[in-house]
């Protein structure tokens, strides 16, 4: 049986009965129906995916998985590719963009090694599942093995199954890797068969030449590999990343585990992206948290069927979207959970 096999039988419907109940409820609490808009909607949605006509999602948890990508040789990146390694370390001591904003809305953080270059000492903050020292120069060849991609999928699912185990109630994506705007483009353009030069964006702020070698080395990539674009794992294989294989892996184990995931911006969309070609009932568990300025973002979110809760100009990476969603949804379940009813409240309904 396929890995995509396994994991449909692993990943249930939404609990409709439970959907149904919140949205019973919300027509009764002390309001006009509708008056909270996206926040009704994203309560609702939690309710089916909790199975929880009343959910909690208090204990939040932002998962930022680092790789390094081969097509940095290309020269597709403003920034070296040491500074992957560097970056995660700047995660562990908590100065990065994603550790402020966690500590701001009460998320812990997760750091995966899934495929940086450089080997890290062992340290309790640091989960190392690395898959390989970085992937191949996509440019010429395959990024991984199929295997490599499969057993990076795997390591994703383990870890939403721990975090299960942890009580987590919502998990968010992150990621952080040189070069994997470009593996990203790649990845969006095989599954979706949108135009190279409609996904593909300026990533870490590359200049005008830059930008044009991108392009260049993603469609070369895509010629040179030939991806299928019905087999996401032949995808992710050919010109993925390990962490976006491992942030794939992640939402389907959230999603089998019954937690909402917090989509962040272009990458960990294009993990969702994979994610939901190998089973689409997990789009289901997803929660777009906003619009990235990368071009590519917006194809992904329409085929994906998601609309972001905000559009901030954000680009960074790192989950910092995923984060900044959380408080919102959290809002939204707290609002379905504690808000009174017309009845018990004893406020005259408008019927």
């Amino acid at each position: 049986m396929s890995l995509s096999s396994r994991l449909a039988i692993r990943i249930p419907e939404l609990d409709q009965a439970a959907m149904e109940t919140a949205r019973q409820r919300q027509n009764r609490l002390t309001k006009p129906p509708g008056s909270l808009g996206r926040l009704e909607e994203l309560s609702i949605q939690v309710a089916g995916i909790t199975g929880q006509p009343q959910p909690t999602v208090e204990r939040k948890v932002i998962v930022v998985m680092a790789g390094d990508h081969g097509v940095t040789a290309e020269g597709v990146s403003a920034y070296p590719a040491k500074v992957t390694q560097q970056m995660v370390l700047n995660f562990l001591r908590g100065g990065a963009a994603i550790n402020v904003i966690a500590r701001q809305v009460g998320a812990k953080v997760v750091v995966v090694d899934m495929g940086v270059a450089s080997d890290l000492n062992p340290q309790p903050e640091l989960v190392d599942r690395k898959v390989a020292a970085g992937t191949a120069n996509m440019a010429l060849g395959p990024a991984m093995s199929v295997e490599q991609a499969e057993t990076a999928l795997a390591v994703g699912m383990e870890i939403a199954a721990d975090l299960a185990g942890e009580g987590m109630h919502l998990i968010g994506t992150g990621e952080m890797g040189i070069g994997n705007t470009t593996a990203s483009s790649a990845i969006t353009a095989a599954l979706t068969g949108a135009p190279v030069t409609e996904v593909v964006g300026r990533g870490t702020g590359v200049d005008a030449v830059g930008f044009a070698r991108k392009i260049a080395t993603v469609q070369q990539a895509l010629s040179v590999n030939r991806p299928e674009a019905d087999d996401p794992i032949d995808v992710l294989a050919k010109v993925g990343g390990f962490e976006i294989a491992g942030l794939a892996g992640l939402i389907l184990g959230s999603a089998s585990a019954r937690i909402p995931v917090v989509i962040d911006g272009f990458i960990t969309g294009a993990a969702a992206l994979v994610a939901a070609r190998l089973e689409p009932r997990s789009t289901g568990y997803m929660i777009a948290s906003h619009q990235s300025v990368e071009i590519g973002h917006q194809i992904i979110l329409e085929a994906l069927g998601l609309s972001p809760l905000f559009k901030l100009d954000l680009c960074l990476g790192e989950g910092t979207g995923a984060a900044l969603a959380m408080p919102i949804i959290e809002a939204a379940a707290r609002l379905l959970r504690e808000m009174a009813t017309f009845a018990s409240a004893g406020v005259t309904d408008k019927s």
